[in-house]
């Protein structure tokens, strides 16, 4: 199985290339702590949230990477 992040504006609007990364993983684990890591920098780059995929099928989100105010 193959985990990925779909990264997405806050109207839903898919991004794609732009320099943002296109990572994938073995487990959802994996997948949860890569954007543990990353989500500021993702933040920074214009992304407002982000679903995760499993083999292209949406296991959760959007979650928004916007800290609670």
């Amino acid at each position: 199985m193959t985990w990925t992040w779909q990264l997405e504006k806050a109207d839903g609007t898919v991004l794609t290339s732009r320099g943002l990364p296109k990572e994938s993983f073995g487990s959802q684990g994996d997948a949860e702590s890569w954007i543990g890591e990353n989500w500021r920098t993702l933040l920074e780059a214009g992304v407002d949230q982000v679903s995760l995929l499993e083999e292209g099928r949406v296991e959760y989100g959007p979650m928004s990477l916007h800290p609670d105010e």
